[in-house]
């Protein structure tokens, strides 16, 4: 795993994933440091796999439950070993966003994964993990970490000591 400073203090992580079992099994070991509070947004392209890294991190947080995309529902619930409040906000309108009480997943008893994230960038809590999925090949992906607090900037150099 490369690491790239951007500015003084501020990191991004690059990983290349060769398969979508690769992004999964990693996705896997993220979910299983996450902790209650923990927020991870995703980008990327249709099809470049957010959901498919959503499973991995349901996986690693014991969900037994099918994960798939949330688009038409906005918000889906998982129970783990914590909560995981997986979100997709792709088709959110912005009179909505007020009335889902999204402050009650980011500060609730679970995880958050939000898909399409950016379309809902001031309500965002500050301390985040920004996770942007971009097409490298056929199956391939790089995933590019942006930690957003303490909390993440740990969990990225943990992340980034794996083999």
């Amino acid at each position: 795993m490369g690491i790239i400073i951007l500015n003084e203090g501020e990191a991004m992580y690059k990983i290349l994933m060769n398969s979508p079992e690769q992004t999964t099994q990693f996705a896997e070991g993220l979910g299983e440091l996450l902790n209650a509070g923990d927020i991870i947004t995703l980008e990327g392209d249709l099809g470049a796999g957010k959901t498919h890294f959503t499973k991995g991190l349901a996986k690693g947080l014991g969900v037994q439950k099918v994960v798939n995309s949330p688009t038409f529902t906005i918000i889906k619930e998982y129970r783990g070993r914590i909560p995981l409040y997986h979100m997709d906000v792709y088709r959110l309108e912005e009179e909505f966003e007020e009335e889902l009480g999204l402050d009650e997943y980011f500060y609730g008893e679970g995880a958050c994964v939000i898909e399409w994230a950016s379309k809902i960038a001031p309500q965002l809590p500050e301390q985040r993990l920004d996770i942007t999925i971009r097409h490298a090949g056929e199956d391939k992906r790089y995933l590019l970490f942006q930690p957003m607090g303490e909390r993440y900037e740990m969990l990225c150099k943990e992340i980034s000591e794996w083999e």
